[in-house]
């Protein structure tokens, strides 16, 4: 008798939605690249010069371009770029207006910088901070405004620069979640005075880490590329005559103190090939959130991100509220699907309470029912199917 086939077994199901499970897991975040940023790294590599370098001033000008600025100052991280910002913007002594759901790095640099966060409350729906609180918390010690663009979503930028003009304040925007974010069709990045960016491994343009300022004042461009370099004056490149290293001038002058913050050509070449790429990357995260908004329509104990008419969002991340936030996470995990929560309020961590002095009702209800759910361009069309499948099953809703 000839020999029975073996028989692919069949796929575990859950015990209660009786949905198969995947085989491997649904990550939240995941970097997507080609055989392009392998090259380009290469290509560094065997140049010999790894610092800061020729990559790493062809990105900022090309990142500039793009967003429409003058000036392009890349650093390490998002974090090093938004310390910068506020020092260059003279904070220090002052108050600085800000959002609570926000990474901590946003707050932090405050602090660093010597000056006081003063905490505004943020809108329900896009989860920005809310002009008319700012509004409502100017005092005469008032520095700054910094603006996050909660997962790529612009703040309503028209109210904000308006009551900055006002009262004679500088706008810095943390535009980490934004490369390729747009209000009333002009480019985050062109709009403020300083905004910064960051290319984390998880961004829309990832690197290995990195950051950006944009703006178009030349003497805080000055500042800040000498701020970034220890205060030097010259970096290795220009030192080195920008070509011929038998030129090396070991002549530099250092003005005050500085961080060493600057990038460096590894991650720029990476940066180059992913700037390239930004448009397609962000068009696939705008069609994965149209699947998820049409796949999870009609579910009356959830509720789907928002995109403001004045708003052109570059769709970091996807964002629902629920009350039913933690046992939907666990339901999720069940399945082999990553979520998260983005973020705990900065002013619920006990090293800002002292700050706090006035309450935050949207903020303090509406983080309890944050959960983002999985968003990248590796995501297939399936893994997204099986996602709303198994919101749609969820039993305790």
């Amino acid at each position: 008798m000839p020999a029975t086939p073996p028989q692919t077994p069949a796929k575990e199901a859950h015990p209660v939605s009786g949905v198969p499970l995947i085989d491997e897991p649904i990550a939240l975040f995941k970097p997507f690249h080609g055989q392009e940023e392998i090259d380009a790294v290469a290509e560094v590599i065997r140049s010999g010069w790894w610092g800061n370098g020729p990559k790493t001033v062809a990105f900022e000008e090309a990142f500039a371009a793009f967003v429409g600025a003058r000036y392009g100052v890349s650093t390490n991280s998002a974090t090093a770029a938004l310390h910068l910002a506020l020092t260059v913007a003279d904070v220090a002594g002052g108050e600085v207006l800000t959002t609570p759901i926000t990474f901590v790095s946003t707050n932090h640099v405050i602090l660093l910088n010597n000056a006081t966060p003063v905490f505004c409350d943020v809108e329900r729906d896009t989860l920005n901070i809310d002009p008319d609180d700012i509004a409502r918390k100017v005092t005469p010690r008032t520095k700054a405004i910094v603006c996050v663009h909660y997962g790529g979503h612009p703040c309503d930028m028209e109210r904000i620069h308006a009551i900055a003009k006002a009262h004679n304040l500088i706008v810095i925007e943390d535009a980490a979640h934004a490369a390729g974010s747009r209000y009333k069709d002009q480019p985050i990045g062109s709009l403020s005075p300083l905004t910064c960016f960051s290319f984390h491994p998880v961004k829309n343009l990832a690197t290995g880490d990195g950051g950006m300022v944009t703006l178009d004042n030349p003497e805080w461009r000055d500042r800040l590329n000498r701020l970034r370099w220890v205060g030097i004056n010259k970096n290795t490149w220009q030192r080195s005559d920008g070509q011929d290293s038998s030129k090396y001038s070991w002549e530099y002058g250092v003005d005050e103190i500085g961080y060493k913050y600057h990038s460096n050509d590894l991650m720029s070449a990476i940066a180059l090939v992913q700037l390239g790429r930004l448009p397609d990357t962000n068009a696939r995260r705008r069609a994965i959130c149209t699947m998820y908004d049409e796949g999870l329509a009609g579910l009356g104990w959830l509720e789907t991100p928002v995109e403001k008419d004045y708003a052109f969002s570059a769709r970091h991340n996807y964002v629902i509220k629920t009350r039913q936030r933690d046992k939907l996470a666990d339901w999720l995990k069940e399945h082999r699907i990553a979520s998260g929560m983005h973020y705990i309020p900065n002013h619920l961590y006990p090293m800002y309470k002292p700050y706090v002095s006035a309450p935050l009702p949207v903020t303090e209800s509406v983080w309890l029912e944050l959960l983002t759910l999985p968003l990248h361009p590796n995501l297939s069309d399936d893994d997204v199917a099986y996602i709303i499948d198994v919101i749609r099953r969820f039993p305790y809703a």
